[in-house]
């Protein structure tokens, strides 16, 4: 019954991406309510009821009572998010500093509604310039810079946590992590891509860079055994917006390079298989080897 259940959540995630009308039915709410929240997809799970018969829908108070809490804790948090990342841009921009947003808010974009991805930490990279931001933020507005961290420095910012990245991933950790990271460096110097967020520029990752970082990032959560299927959302969603803008050829040299490519094969196997996005958005060659290899 549990594998009945998941798969049912499964089916209700794709239902909730796609276009498609996937008939799905549920046994057990509360079970699949308990799987929304674990992996931060109440919002795709109502996206998906929304497109299911009345019949099939959970009862209609329980129903509105998630409408409501995906309301607070993902639609209007949202809003409050983007006035955080604004805000501090501006900061920022003030004192000739520029900030990248990193993971959360660059995926939410990237989203078919920005609004129903969960946003929790705010992660930002200074192109090289942390440590003087830090300081000018503590001597002019008194903030706690937090350092004991690995790779970036931590401090609070209208109720949110910001990790203020001085290096993309822990260097500490492994050996390869410390050659990936000149890496991630290089590219991180590229200043071409932003938005503008509440009349602020707020620089984005490159295609090229934020593909190896959501690469590498989702693989250090998958062996930590604290990967979401959010994670999996989120590079899909990615790849669907900018496969035209990825340099394909470098990217898997690259996977190949650092060893990832059981990793990267299987992520885009999920996508596909599982989750139904096409295969003509990611590298044929990746999902090719992956069938030879069942």
């Amino acid at each position: 019954m549990q594998s009945e259940n998941n798969q049912s959540f499964i089916s209700l995630v794709r239902l909730g991406i796609n276009s498609q009308n996937i008939p799905v039915l549920v046994d057990n709410w509360d079970y699949i309510k308990v799987l929304a929240d674990k992996q931060g997809l109440l919002a795709i799970i109502i996206d998906s009821i929304d497109k299911m018969p009345e019949e099939n829908r959970p009862p209609k108070l329980q129903l509105l009572e998630w409408i409501g809490e995906m309301l607070a804790t993902y639609e209007q948090r949202y809003i409050v998010y983007e006035n955080a990342i604004s805000s501090l841009a501006a900061f920022y921009n003030q004192h000739g500093f520029k900030m990248m947003v990193l993971k959360g808010y660059s995926c939410s974009l990237d989203w078919p509604k920005p609004q129903h991805r969960p946003c929790g930490d705010i992660d930002i990279w200074q192109f090289g310039q942390q440590k003087k931001a830090d300081k000018v933020l503590f001597y002019e507005k008194g903030i706690k810079i937090d350092n004991s961290h690995h790779n970036h420095t931590v401090f609070n910012w209208m109720g949110f946590t910001i990790e203020n990245h001085y290096d993309f991933v822990n260097i500490h950790h492994s050996q390869s992590n410390a050659e990936i990271e000149t890496l991630f460096k290089e590219l991180g110097q590229d200043d071409s891509y932003f938005v503008v967020v509440n009349g602020e520029k707020v620089y984005l990752p490159s295609p090229n860079l934020h593909a190896l970082f959501l690469l590498r990032h989702s693989m250090i959560e998958f062996v930590a055994s604290s990967i979401s299927l959010r994670h999996v959302l989120d590079w899909a969603f990615f790849i669907e917006k900018h496969s035209s803008d990825i340099d394909w050829e470098w990217l898997e040299n690259t996977v190949d390079k650092y060893h990832m490519n059981d990793y990267y094969n299987c992520l885009n196997a999920i996508c596909v298989y599982d989750l139904g996005f096409e295969s003509a958005i990611f590298n044929q060659v990746s999902i090719n080897t992956y069938q030879k290899d069942l």
